[in-house]
């Protein structure tokens, strides 16, 4: 005869099982609807991963894959070993840095500043004005910058010059040290608005209960948006970091691309733009890939420490163990 608690426990997982069975039935439909999106990403993002086989060798188009000579990590080799990698490495984390402090803080400051706005009609016009920039093409920004920072007629030279701040209009983009901040600058003002969308949201789920108790308690409005608020959206602050710090290296190209020019190189260029134009566009299609590969690796280093740190500081985490 067996032992009680086994087949007590083997009724337990018979118990289990059942209602899982009954869990995936309630929810097929759920599963039916989900399951392109599963698809989709079988198909664009996992299959070509077997693309990285060509960091590997010296890759030729039109060369069968067993036809390809083998390399081993000869690109990659190649990659540390170029001053101007470090270069671009260099231009690609100090704007995701400052694109993470401004572009990640600020919108939570717009949605809080939003949220405490009693008027509805002058709130509506303040989140259509700070939304719309997200719509306007990288290239009309870029041309808009251009123009505004111009020595003719630019307006923010005709300013400075109406202020006396400056005597002598200055060339804003042939200045390799003004390049970071007028990036960072122009990325904020386009999705500030739409950044803060997730942050007003996750505000709205706060129970309006616990407002009404700090105001009979006394609380003004900074208490109530310190104690109340924020704690209420840590969470989803707390994900949103993790995420934002995972695509660090992520940053693009198409921004530094359009608002480059041979002066500022030095500072413009970024990973992207280094795996572009000294990978795909040179026929180097085995070193652009051992770039890429790089930054995949390294995002996936960021996601798991910040998400590590996250839940040791804060108890959260997008990833569970």
């Amino acid at each position: 005869m067996q032992p009680v608690n086994k087949i007590a426990q083997r009724n337990q997982k018979y118990i289990f099982s059942k209602k899982n069975i009954k869990r995936l039935n309630q929810q097929k439909y759920l599963l039916l609807m989900s399951l392109p999106f599963v698809i989709w990403v079988i198909i664009f993002k996992y299959i070509p991963l077997w693309g990285w086989t060509m960091a590997f060798q010296q890759y030729i188009p039109g060369k069968g894959f067993f036809q390809q000579e083998w390399v081993g990590l000869k690109y990659f080799i190649i990659m540390f070993q170029d001053n101007y990698f470090y270069l671009v490495l260099r231009n690609t984390l100090a704007m995701s840095i400052l694109s993470l402090i401004f572009g990640f803080t600020l919108p939570i400051v717009l949605a809080i500043l939003l949220n405490e706005i009693t008027k509805q009609t002058f709130k509506r016009m303040v989140q259509t004005i700070s939304y719309l920039p997200h719509f306007v093409s990288w290239v009309i920004v870029a041309s808009l910058f251009n123009k505004m920072l111009s020595i003719d007629d630019g307006v923010v030279n005709n300013i400075l010059m109406a202020l006396r701040i400056v005597e002598q209009p200055v060339q804003f983009m042939a200045k390799p040290n003004f390049f970071w901040g007028i990036v960072t600058f122009a990325d904020v003002w386009k999705e500030i608005g739409w950044n803060s969308i997730i942050f007003l949201a996750a505000i709205a789920g706060i129970s309006p209960e616990l407002y009404e108790s700090a105001m009979v308690d006394g609380a003004g409005r900074f208490k109530k948006i310190w104690h109340i608020t924020l704690p209420g959206i840590l969470p989803t602050v707390m994900v949103i970091l993790i995420m934002s710090i995972g695509n660090l290296i992520n940053i693009g190209f198409e921004k530094q691309f359009l608002m480059r020019n041979s002066l500022v190189r030095d500072y413009s260029d970024v990973l992207d733009l280094y795996i572009l134009d000294y990978g795909i566009s040179a026929g180097r299609w085995a070193f652009g890939t051992a770039a890429g590969m790089f930054k995949s690796l390294v995002s996936i280093i960021l996601v798991f420490t910040a998400n590590g740190i996250s839940r040791k500081v804060a108890g959260i985490g997008i990833i569970t163990k």
